[in-house]
């Protein structure tokens, strides 16, 4: 099951299971307090019918002088549990029937454990009954997944002959005008997003290898001034070899560009990149991102240009390289892209 899909199922089945387990505290703490109310009247009753014959060992008796208690009606105190009865003598005393306060709290008690085995029994119930609904409610989330990926699969393996069959003719031909050129560049753009489409189906093993970052932010950025002449390009790249995957950090610089790029203003718009001590920092003039905090999300776009899916791949590859990455939008409108490599 894809990353996405079991963090929806891990949600949708937290959601559920937690509504359920609410539920259910509060019916069977209503259920609790009925059955303390239960217990106390059974009590009640019972001491009025051993007024009667006095036949129970459960209970205690004392005479006490007649004050201004308050007779037949079921009393307390840290110690008992007691009802007093007139029984009309002389003396006007008053018969106190009286119940052990602990003898009380251990009834509850008993009650209370049969209460915490259901409520375990029913958890577990509902704990099984949250994995069915999540599956079943994501079911046709997985059936969609399924069917777009295979559909992106056979895309990829359609669009991956004729880039071959176009590399491979231009590679014949001697002339190299501007035209020829143009659509160098444009077959290059098809095979950047071929990579794309490609990796975003695949979790890639990492190989790590010592390159020049030089190189790599070299060979991306020249690609992209090309076809970007419009835009000016301040550059600071410091010489630096590091161990990292190639073919991983080229998607980065490549999705990184192609964002800046494709979503810089027209006019006197910029792009500063600066590379230093493994930290990589972009910054470009834009139209402004109004939700910053979603752009690495899967599919998330504000426009109608692209698949969504370029930041997405950026943030699973540093994740997979462990290192950091960061975005900020400042007051006027400055994308600032800063990646932390391990």
């Amino acid at each position: 099951m894809p990353k996405f899909q079991k963090e929806s199922f891990f949600k949708s089945f937290i959601l559920f299971f937690i509504t359920i387990e609410i539920l259910l505290v509060f019916i069977f703490y209503n259920y609790s307090v009925v059955e303390k109310n239960h217990l106390k009247n059974n009590i009640f009753l019972e001491m009025k019918n051993y007024s009667y014959n006095f036949n129970n060992d459960k209970f205690d008796i004392d005479i006490v002088s007649k004050k201004t208690q308050k007779l037949y009606e079921l009393q307390g105190d840290n110690k008992n549990l007691y009802i007093f009865i007139d029984i009309e003598n002389k003396n006007k005393d008053l018969l106190k029937i009286i119940y052990p306060q602990s003898e009380f709290n251990n009834e509850i008690l008993d009650i209370n454990k049969k209460l915490l085995f259901q409520f375990i029994t029913f958890s577990i119930i509902s704990l099984f009954i949250a994995l069915l609904f999540s599956y079943y409610s994501l079911y046709p989330l997985q059936k969609s997944y399924s069917i777009l990926k295979e559909f992106m699969k056979d895309i990829i393996h359609d669009i991956n002959t004729p880039i071959s069959t176009m590399k491979l003719n231009l590679s014949l031909i001697n002339i190299k005008d501007d035209e020829i050129k143009s659509i160098e560049q444009s077959i290059k753009v098809l095979e950047m997003l071929h990579k794309n489409l490609d990796n975003y189906l695949k979790d890639n093993t990492v190989l790590i290898q010592e390159y020049n970052m030089k190189d790599i932010l070299n060979e991306q950025i020249n690609f992209f001034r090309s076809i970007y002449d419009y835009i000016h390009w301040d550059i600071e790249i410091s010489d630096e070899i590091i161990s990292t995957d190639k073919y991983m950090i080229n998607r980065v610089v490549y999705n990184l560009l192609n964002n800046a790029c494709k979503y810089n203003i027209s006019k006197n718009g910029y792009i500063n990149i600066k590379y230093k001590n493994k930290i990589l920092i972009i910054s470009n003039t834009s139209h402004g991102i109004k939700q910053p905090s979603l752009v690495f999300n899967r599919f998330y776009k504000e426009h109608d240009r692209g698949l969504g899916i370029g930041l997405h791949i950026v943030s699973k590859i540093l994740s997979q390289l462990k290192s950091k990455y960061k975005l900020e939008v400042n007051k006027n409108n400055i994308v600032t892209i800063t990646v932390t490599m391990k």
